[in-house]
């Protein structure tokens, strides 16, 4: 398995656990206050134990202030996307609460990796390919 994949996979059982927390937050949460302010709630709780499990697992870099303060950046698309699923799975498609935020949750999987991986790992440039000889002279 390539260092990629694995990181991949393991991103992906973070999700999952992450996500099982957010759910169990967010349903707990939700019987005493109003789902978006339950919602909310859970996904900064549940956003600062991810932080942790992809610094820990996934990315195997050590927590520090400085990406603990920029982890949220990955997580501001996943807001955005889950937030305005929610709302719109709720209030237009009158999709139960309690199931709602898992289907709007899926969208945004791919963004939130990308980001938290330039976050947690640094951004790495790409190195051109070498001219050839030939096409210097074209």
């Amino acid at each position: 398995m390539t260092a990629k994949l694995g990181r991949i996979l393991r991103f992906g059982l973070v999700g999952v656990l992450n996500t099982a927390v957010y759910y169990a937050l967010y349903y707990l949460f939700q019987l005493a206050l109003p789902y978006m302010v339950a919602h909310v709630t859970a996904f900064v709780l549940a956003m600062v134990g991810s932080y942790f499990m992809n610094c820990f697992f996934t990315f195997r870099t050590k927590p520090s202030w400085r990406t603990f303060l920029l982890f949220p950046l990955s997580n501001v698309t996943n807001f955005v996307v889950t937030s305005t699923g929610l709302w719109v799975l709720v209030r237009w498609f009158a999709v139960d609460q309690r199931i709602a935020p898992l289907l709007a949750a899926a969208v945004a999987i791919p963004f939130t990796f990308i980001v938290a991986q330039l976050v947690l790992t640094g951004r790495s440039k790409p190195v051109a390919p070498p001219i050839r000889e030939e096409e210097r002279t074209s």
